[in-house]
């Protein structure tokens, strides 16, 4: 199969953010004296966008909207002032976006993660390819696996779905490509295991950025 666009998934896949988060987490819950998380935990704890990983991090009972509206705040502050500590793209990366950039097919990123934030890190961190679409999450557009988001990728890239090749590390990234008729492909390198991205619907799973040139040849 041939494919006209690559929409990526941003934390887990394109960069190696955990460490980041979790410290970045860990230090709000803290000071409001809630258990902190392990680096192993929050693995299974982000993913769904920022105020979804206060809600999952609180004690059961303890997430009212008026104390994670609270928490949130502070974390956008404490991230702020934090994001790229350890941040970092994954190893093979480059090279992957290289072979992209050769073949001449247009790359997008699609992220959970606050669109400021997504942004702020894809002009920093990968600021040496041209993505044809940047995309967090703002308001008036749904969370993945929601395909609303990637729909609209879709259509700011001129493709059609179906000519997609969306490549995530999570059953979300899974489902959301699945959901929008697009081609899910997961990775391993990232922050969940392989049994979820097969029982979320990935086509095919990866272990290194380098066998994602392949599948595009």
């Amino acid at each position: 199969m041939t494919f006209k666009a690559v929409i990526f998934d941003l934390d887990g896949t394109l960069l190696d953010t955990l460490q980041d988060i979790v410290n970045t987490l860990n230090t709000v819950l803290a000071r409001h004296d809630f258990p902190v998380h392990t680096f192993d935990e929050c693995r299974f704890l982000v993913g769904h966008g920022m105020r979804e990983l206060i809600r999952k991090a609180l004690p059961e009972g303890a997430g009212s909207e008026d104390t994670i509206d609270l928490l949130l705040k502070e974390l956008m502050v404490v991230y702020a002032d934090n994001w790229n500590l350890h941040s970092r793209p994954y190893p093979g990366i480059a090279a992957l976006l290289d072979a992209i950039e050769e073949r001449g097919i247009k790359m997008a990123i699609l992220s959970n993660k606050a669109d400021h934030f997504t942004r702020l890190c894809a002009e920093s961190l990968l600021d040496s390819w041209n993505f044809d679409v940047v995309m967090g999450h703002h308001n008036g557009i749904a969370h993945k696996p929601d395909p609303e988001g990637a729909l609209l990728v879709a259509t700011m890239l001129g493709e059609d779905p179906a000519s997609i090749l969306y490549v995530g590390d999570s059953g979300i990234d899974m489902l959301t490509a699945s959901r929008a008729g697009m081609y899910p492909l997961g990775v391993l390198w990232g922050f969940r295991p392989k049994n979820e991205l097969l029982e979320f619907g990935a086509k095919r799973v990866v272990q290194h950025p380098e066998e994602i040139i392949s599948i595009l040849e």
